[in-house]
Order: C-alpha cells, then sequence, then structure tokens
C-alpha cells in the first residue's frame, strides 16, 4: 500500500511541478525541442509523443498508486497476486489511452491543407496565360481549397488559349503538362 501511495504522490508531483516549473524558467527555450519534450518523430516523420516520454511515464505511475490503492481496498482483490496485476494493466491501459490521445492531438495540429503533387494528375485546371507552341505558358487550379498557379506546356507542343480548361496529364519538376479537355 505505500508502494502505490508513494507513486500516485510521485506522479502528481511531477506533473505539478513540471506544469508551473517549466513556464516559470523558461522550459520553453531550456529543452532544446522547441519547449517540447514528448515531441518527436515517428517511423511516419510526423511528429507525436513517445510512449517513454515524460508525460506517459508519469501518466502510468500516477495511475498505477491510484489503482493500487483502490484495488487494496476491495476485499475480492485484497491479495498481492491480484491487485498488483491489476493496478499495473490498469496504469499501462492509462497510460496507453494519454499517448493515443497526445499523438491525436500533435497530429491534428500539424495536418496541413498543402496539396500533395501527386494527387493533381488528372486533374482539371485553367489556362491564365497562354502556352505558345513549344512553350510555357500558366495554368491556375484548385486543390484541398486552395488555388495554385504554375508552369505548364502542352503535351504535345501546340498552342492553348487563355480561358479553356485542361488536364493535368503529367509534372516534370516544376513544369506541368497538360491536354485540352474533350
Amino acid at each position: 500500500m505505500i508502494i502505490y501511495a508513494f507513486c500516485l504522490v510521485l506522479g502528481l508531483l511531477f506533473t505539478v511541478i513540471s506544469a508551473f516549473l517549466g513556464h516559470l524558467f523558461g522550459g520553453h527555450d531550456a529543452i532544446g525541442t522547441g519547449g517540447h519534450a514528448d515531441a518527436g518523430m515517428n517511423s511516419d516523420g510526423m511528429p507525436g509523443a513517445s510512449f517513454l516520454s515524460p508525460t506517459v511515464l508519469a501518466c502510468f505511475i500516477t495511475a498505477f498508486g491510484a489503482f493500487g490503492l483502490v484495488f487494496t481496498e476491495i476485499p475480492a482483490t485484497q491479495s498481492v497476486w491480484l491487485h498488483a496485476p491489476l493496478a499495473f494493466i490498469s496504469g499501462l491501459l492509462i497510460a496507453v489511452l494519454v499517448w493515443w490521445g497526445l499523438n491525436k492531438v500533435f497530429r491534428g495540429a500539424n495536418s496541413s491543407s498543402e496539396g500533395r503533387v501527386g494527387n493533381l494528375i488528372g486533374q482539371t485546371a485553367a489556362i491564365i496565360s497562354p502556352i505558345p507552341a513549344n512553350g510555357v505558358g500558366e495554368i491556375s487550379y484548385v486543390q484541398s481549397g486552395s488555388r495554385y498557379t504554375a508552369a505548364a506546356r502542352d503535351e504535345q507542343g501546340g498552342t492553348i488559349a487563355t480561358g479553356q480548361t485542361v488536364k493535368i496529364t503529367r509534372i516534370v519538376g516544376t513544369q506541368f503538362y497538360v491536354e485540352v479537355t474533350k
């Protein structure tokens, strides 16, 4: 029971101390990761929380202590062989939920409306600057609710007048190749 109380107090103290002292003593600049000790890159390159981050570990220790105290008071789980594994599993479950929640928040906060170039093939666009024979003009297209412009060439090397609707057929570097839609 003393171990559970110690874990509960330790986890709560860590949370309170890091919440207050992190901001009072310039915790944003002292950590070196933009003020986010939990932030890191996952294998997919997106920011997220590590399962071994201080926040997730503190949640595990706090939940282990709290559930351990609760399970020692329930007559059916007073045996150390029952309340210890139940406290561990409960703490692990809380830590997983916190880890999952933090990653969901990080991903939501870091989402972007920036379009992906690969998704443009087959999309329609409008000619805003005429494309001369074997030359470069300019197109305008909408992706993810934003309007973009790009340099464009006719796929067959012909001319395309301003205002015509075209389909993007391929992209090479920064050059878009288009053909008139029929």
